[in-house]
């Protein structure tokens, strides 16, 4: 299990998100119409407050128990996302507290929504675009039967593309998830994470999920 992130510094996380501003205005987007997401798996709970004095505005958790607490910890701090698997059981635990949902990939999980859903959540339905044995996310052709039974309304889609040597290597996995976005009229797309943000960014990603490269 990877050890928890310490020692945080503003400046030097603040520096890294203008980096990659940066990079998303050099990759061809407007850096206001890219989120950047800081992913907080392994920001201990006492290092928050930092990512915010460096600028961060909204991070994602991967660990529905963790999301409840950290937010908890530190209310109004943040807007919160949840990025991480979702199992359906979860889903009561996480809506108090989260703007998005990343990871809808279930009937299971549409059903709690259903049911636990507030008037203002929203979800991404994640999307297996590599069609990876045994990875999370639905295949392409059974999304619109997702948009049709969701009983909230679906922002757009996320993707986790297969491991690459190479950031140019997922290219085709965001294209792709990006074509299936365009062609049911859904405009998030979260892809991307710091190993090959910049792709994703080109190929039209909204929301880029990134941990190292904002903290190293």
């Amino acid at each position: 299990m990877a050890e928890l992130i310490t020692g945080l510094r503003a400046g030097r996380v603040r520096a890294n998100l203008e980096r990659v501003r940066e990079e998303i205005a050099q990759a061809g987007a407007d850096p206001a119409t890219v989120q950047v997401l800081a992913a907080v798996k392994y920001v201990a709970a006492d290092e928050l407050p930092v990512l915010a004095e460096a600028g961060i505005e909204l991070v994602g958790e991967n660990r529905a128990q963790e999301l409840v607490a950290k937010a908890s910890a530190h209310p109004g701090l943040f807007t919160w996302d949840f990025i991480g698997h979702l199992q359906s059981r979860k889903v009561r635990q996480i809506v108090p507290h989260v703007r998005l949902i990343h990871s809808v990939s279930s009937e299971s999980a549409l059903e709690q929504l259903a049911r636990h859903a507030s008037p203002a959540t929203e979800i991404l339905i994640e999307v297996n675009v590599a069609g990876e044995l045994g990875k999370s996310g639905i295949a392409a052709g059974e999304l619109p039967g997702y948009l049709e039974r969701s009983p909230v309304p679906v922002a757009g889609l996320m993707t986790m593309p297969p491991l690459a040597a190479r950031p140019q290597d997922s290219r085709p996995h965001f294209a792709a998830l990006r074509e299936l976005a365009a062609a049911h009229g859904l405009r998030e797309l979260s892809m991307g994470t710091s190993q090959d943000y910049v792709v994703a960014v080109q190929e039209g990603a909204t929301i880029i999920r990134l941990g190292s490269t904002l903290y190293r």
